[in-house]
């Protein structure tokens, strides 16, 4: 599963070009977020995020058989100034990824990825969800490479196994995290966002 990741976010009117995550095999797809931005005493800031992402994923799987999702993220770069504010850094990254109806989760590995700060991502899984997250901080003005995931599935008996990022709202969101930026201050704006509309990534049919 190939994935291109951008994402932006907003800090006191100030727009901050983020994180985001995967999609279809031999396709372009665009995935749409809307999020909510919350710097203190100037009130919410609200704005869309576009991502363009490929994803692979097999067609078909076996009752019972193994299968891996594996998302492997683009470089990136968070700017070092935007509208004349100076972008400190971002961080508190965490990203839910739902693990499919009809299959069964085994487990996950982390490769690959810079920039990113000192202390390692890590995968968790409560429920049905796994969440990528790290704290970060990632520098303004430097490049950054999430990990490689790759997540290893069981097939369920029957059905199909589709592929999508969490999130519905701002209180349910898929994506989170923290843009400080610096006005003379540090200002921190805790970021909260969900894919609008949620596009189905893969299908993979189990016969």
């Amino acid at each position: 599963m190939k994935a291109a990741i951008r994402a932006l976010v907003c800090a006191s009117g100030v727009l901050v070009p983020l994180i985001g995550l995967a999609a279809p095999a031999s396709a372009a797809t665009t995935v749409v977020f809307d999020c909510e931005a919350k710097p203190p005493l100037v009130g919410n800031k609200y704005l869309k995020l576009n991502q363009d992402a490929d994803v692979t994923a097999p067609a078909t799987v076996a009752p019972g058989a193994a299968l891996d999702i594996v998302i492997d993220p683009a470089a990136n770069t968070v700017p070092a100034e935007v509208s004349g504010y100076k972008v400190k850094n971002i961080k508190d990254f965490s990203l839910k990824i739902p693990i499919p109806a009809n299959s069964t989760w085994v487990g996950a590995e982390l490769t690959g990825g810079s920039g990113i700060g000192s202390t390692p991502p890590k995968i968790t899984v409560s429920g049905s969800v796994a969440t990528l997250s790290f704290p970060g901080p990632i520098a303004g003005g430097s490049t950054f490479e999430l990990p490689t995931v790759t997540a290893h599935l069981t097939a369920g008996s029957s059905g199909t196994i589709e592929t999508k990022l969490g999130g519905s709202s701002y209180a349910d969101p898929g994506l989170t995290f923290t843009a400080v930026v610096s006005a003379g201050f540090d200002v921190s704006a805790p970021t909260s966002c969900f894919p609008n509309p949620s596009p189905t990534f893969t299908t993979t049919t189990i016969g």
